[in-house]
């Protein structure tokens, strides 16, 4: 079957995050393959349609009234503003489908523009929105009683969840980069639901990008992500000052590498007292920060996925995480790393660095899963799951 013509409206494109990240890499599928293929994206100034050959991008600024949801990430209620725009470049590619990531400025659009066009829509869960919101509540329910802060947080995440899946549930098909979210959907939202992991790129992510010597008496414990209170990054605080704690030989010689920003980033800088902060790395300096960790420590909850895991792993680097959201499907307990609760990463950590053996049998496993996760794969199955869409984009353009 020919394959569909999809327009794509990602939440975000030129940012660091999940959703960008794979939003890159969706295009540059397209690209690889020739499939016709259009990105309507949100970008920092107005630039012209770019139509290289099949695939083809539109990018539209926010405004002065978009409101910041991150560093990097805004949302901006007046986006509608480009909505003739958009239907021009609609009108002239002729899409068989829209693929959204999210109820975003150009999410909302998108699904917009769906509907009203009688479209067939896809739509992709790429952050646990629901568990974002009790988090970013924190502040408001420490000021409640006790007894009644974790039932105000219950019923904050299953607010969001329900209008989230209000959202989603305007889709005819799906995608989630993990099992448990899939299963999640298809109960919340009655549509189906597909499998989109993120893949990795093991050539740009490899051990041989390592600087260090494996000698090195000081053991790096790598974070890479948005330092925020989703993120758990309290945890590193916490596994800090348990090492200080210990007496083995592994005392005073680890110190964190901490690769990102975000708004809680000088609450960390002032807490974390052996540790390097870098900012936001990309390609080759990033490449090299992974390859020169020893372990890597993500204690999110609230992660889909984490492709930061598998870029980890790629280059040689075990990972520690926790028993909730996506990263366990990607790390393979005692084998390409830990899967623990909080209380137990200090220990895991320890007992790790502590047997060379089994650290580099970790290091030579987590490498030869990461090779066998490639994008195309990734790709490959969302437009196998777009023929369920598609035969009825068909009928409606012949009905037209």
């Amino acid at each position: 079957m020919t394959a569909p013509r999809v327009a794509y409206f990602p939440d975000s494109f030129h940012e660091v995050n999940g959703v960008a990240h794979t939003s890159r890499h969706f295009e540059a599928f397209a690209r690889r393959r020739n499939l016709p293929f259009l990105t309507v994206r949100a970008g920092h100034r107005p630039q012209p349609l770019i139509e290289d050959g099949n695939v083809w991008s539109l990018e539209l600024p926010r405004g002065i009234l978009s409101i910041p949801l991150e560093k990097d990430l805004r949302f901006d209620p007046a986006y509608l503003r480009h909505l003739k725009q958009i239907a021009d470049v609609l009108d002239r590619f002729q899409p068989d489908l829209i693929h959204i990531t999210g109820p975003s400025d150009v999410g909302l659009m998108g699904a917009f523009l769906a509907h009203r066009r009688h479209l067939p829509l896809a739509a992709s869960w790429h952050t646990n929105v629901h568990e974002y919101a009790a988090r970013r509540a924190d502040w408001f329910l420490r000021l409640l009683p006790k007894r009644h802060s974790a039932t105000a947080g219950c019923k904050i995440e299953n607010l969001a969840l329900a209008t989230a899946a209000w959202f989603y549930r305007k889709a005819k098909v799906l995608f989630a980069p993990n099992p448990e979210l899939c299963a999640l959907l298809e109960r919340s939202t009655g549509r189906p639901c597909f499998l989109m992991p993120r893949g990795v790129d093991a050539e740009l992510f490899h051990p041989a990008k390592r600087t260090r010597s494996l000698d090195d008496p000081v053991r790096i414990l790598g974070f890479v992500g948005r330092l925020s209170v989703e993120k758990n990054i309290g945890l590193l605080v916490e596994i800090e000052k348990n090492l200080a704690q210990k007496q083995e030989k592994i005392q005073n010689q680890e110190k964190f590498f901490i690769v990102g920003h975000g708004g809680d980033e000088a609450w960390l800088r002032e807490r974390l007292h052996r540790a390097e902060f870098t900012g936001v790395l990309r390609g080759e300096e990033l490449s090299r920060a992974y390859a020169n960790m020893d372990l890597f420590v993500f204690p999110s909850h609230t992660d889909t996925f984490g492709n930061v895991v598998l870029e980890a792993l790629a280059s040689g680097v075990p990972a520690i995480v926790t028993p909730d959201g996506g990263p366990r499907s990607i790390v393979r307990n005692g084998e390409t790393g830990c899967i623990v609760p909080d209380a137990e990463f200090a220990p895991a950590i320890r007992e790790i660095l502590l047997d060379p053996a089994r650290h580099a049998a970790m290091r030579q496993a987590a490498r030869a899963y990461a090779v066998t996760a490639s994008w195309d794969a990734v790709f490959e199955g969302v437009y196998a799951a777009y023929a369920r869409v598609f035969p009825a984009a068909e009928q409606s353009a012949a009905a037209d």
